[in-house]
This record gives C-alpha cells, structure tokens and sequence, in this order.
C-alpha cells in the first residue's frame, strides 16, 4: 500500500494511535533514545542516528523470567514472569535496526522459540524513516546487502519529500495502522512517485564508506584461525564492550539468579545481555577459559557475524548501521578489519 501523507497531519495520525504504547525518538542531552511518548508533539522525526538501536524493546537489556520462594515445608514456588499485554508502535525506526530485528528473530526463533522475546515481538509494529541521507558518517548498509530504503522487519516505511511523507506499508499490521485514520492518507502521484525514486537512488550515491567483495570474507576467515592478525587488531582493544552493546544484532546474553531475601528464601531469576568482548563471558566453572585473551575475542565477534552466521543463516549478522566504528573509544573500525581480511595473503 503506498499513500502520502502531509507532514500537518502526522499528528492526527498518532492521535488515532493512542490505544497503542508508543515509542519514538527523543533527545537526551547530546544523544538521541527510544522512549515512550505520550502526545503527538513528542516524535521528533528530524533526528539523525540513535545512541541505541530499537532492539530493547523487543529484547531488554534486563528482564526477569521468573520469580522464587521457599514456601512450606521448604518447597519451592515458581512464579513465571510473561512480559505483559501492551501493543507498540516504534516509530523511525532507521532500515539498518529494522533489518537488525530480522536476524535476531532467527536466533530466538527457528527450532526453538524464545516465549519472552516473542511475547514481545509480534506485538511490536516498526514504522521506519529512509535515510534520505546517511544519519551516521560510518553507515556502510549497502555492503552488507542493506539499503537506506530496505523495508525488512518494517511495517511501514515512511520517506520525507519535504511537507510531506511518502508512505509504503508492507504488511497488514502496517495497512491497519493507517485505516485508523485513512482519510488523512491520498493517493500518490505520478510525480510522488518520480520524486520517491530520484531521493532512494541519490540516497544510495551519498553512502561514502562501503566494503568491496565482501563476499570474500567468509571463506578467507576459515583459514585464519591461528593467524597472527587477530593480536595486531586486538592490540588497542580496551575490552569495553561498546562495539556489541551499541550493536543491533548482538544477542548474547547472561542468566543469574537475585536473591533479595535469605529468610524466608526469595528471589527472581534474570536475563540480561552480556558480551563475548568480556573476560568472564567464556569463563568455566572449572576455571579454564578457552577464549583467554583479547585476540580470541575479537576473531569471536568477527567469525560469528561474518562466517558462522552467514553458514547458519545465510545472512551477515551485521546490518552496517556503523554505531561500533563511531562510539569505539580506540578506533578499532571493523570496515579496516573486514577489508584486511579480504586481503589477507593476497
């Protein structure tokens, strides 16, 4: 479904969408979050990148699965802890995070589905922003067969052409969004449309940094295990974990159990992300640690998104929306690491 809408009537669409929770960009100091608005006012969509992609929304940086208490008899009671019944609606939503969601969909779903995350999922819709011009310098989308215009995991997407916004919808939870306020959406013109393909095919020209032969980096990587290359790159790392907690696709995370009282016994038991990038993250009860240092721990973040995910789910786990080259304290740029790997032993 294509329709336009004028940017004077964004507000009574949002309006129309009260029954939902909704979520959208706002500033915070110097950096932009997702938050939860309230009034229509409140969505800013001149906003260029978020510090955070949407991915705590679906998937919380900290959440509880269960809660616990020894009862009589010291049997213990089990009180499972669902996310609740709250539909949301996340709006601009960038093409790079709404891709992101896809790939972590295969990691909580396929032959196991993760109930939390899912919970969460299918009652989330993504109304997305094009990038009609690169809202990080580092945004390398195209390289890793993305777009700034790429409608994987949106709704709907929505282009800005300047008092007004082109909007496509690409499922029926998107069509339903805007039948609750259809008379504000028309029909697009010819000349709609014209102006839509000339802002997507310039919007592709204006993305700078981009990886050549990409494709070569999966097979080059079986054979570099043991490779030297991993302690030079590795050797400015600070092990901060920025470059994954930034990342729209990392998923990793710890389970722990709370306990908040001894007598009587109680406790909840949680989940909260964690990162390979951590000494701790591979760490044995018996102490031995099989990725001891920080060399291994950087081939980890490398082979998993560009060799094993791609043999698993053939796709890079990683959508090019350049938040770890940007925030990284040392300036380890995975773009510089990928294009060394390409060219290793050539």
């Amino acid at each position: 479904m294509d329709k336009i809408l004028l940017k004077k009537a964004f507000p009574q669409w949002v309006k129309k969408l009260q029954a939902y929770r909704l979520i959208a960009p706002t500033k915070d100091g110097n950096i932009w979050i997702y938050e939860a608005v309230t009034t229509p006012e409140d969505i800013d969509l001149e906003f260029l990148t978020t510090a955070l992609s949407p991915k705590k929304i679906i998937f919380p940086q900290r959440e509880v699965y269960f809660e616990f208490e020894k009862g009589d008899n010291d049997n213990p009671e089990i009180k499972e802890t669902l996310p609740e019944d709250d539909p949301t609606i996340v709006f601009g939503v960038r093409p790079c995070d709404a891709k992101a969601v896809t790939l972590t969909d295969m990691v909580f779903g396929g032959d196991f589905e993760d109930v939390y995350y899912w919970k969460r999922r299918n009652q989330t819709y993504l109304v997305g922003l094009a990038c009609n011009t690169p809202p990080n310098p580092n945004c390398f989308c195209l390289s890793v067969d993305g777009s700034p215009h790429s409608k994987d995991g949106l709704d709907i997407l929505l282009t800005d052409l300047g008092d007004k916004y082109y909007v496509k919808s690409f499922t029926k939870n998107g069509d339903k969004l805007l039948n609750l306020a259809k008379n504000l959406f028309k029909q697009p013109s010819a000349a709609n449309k014209k102006e839509l393909q000339k802002i997507q095919t310039e919007s592709e020209k204006k993305i700078i940094r981009q990886i050549n032969n990409l494709k070569k980096v999966p097979p080059k990587l079986k054979d570099m295990w043991d490779s030297p290359f991993w302690d030079e790159e590795a050797m400015s790392c600070l092990r901060c974990g920025i470059c994954t907690y930034m990342c729209p696709t990392c998923h990793c995370f710890d389970i722990n159990d709370e306990v908040h009282s001894s007598a009587p016994l109680k406790g909840q038991r949680i989940r909260t992300w964690d990162t390979c990038q951590f000494p701790d993250f591979t760490m044995h009860s018996s102490g031995h640690n099989p990725r001891p240092d920080k060399a291994s721990r950087l081939r980890q973040r490398i082979m998993h998104k560009f060799k094993y995910f791609v043999e698993k789910h053939k796709n890079y786990q990683c959508t090019g929306c350049g938040r770890c080259v940007t925030k990284c304290p040392v300036s380890i740029d995975i773009i510089e690491v990928l294009e060394k790997v390409r060219d290793y032993g050539s």
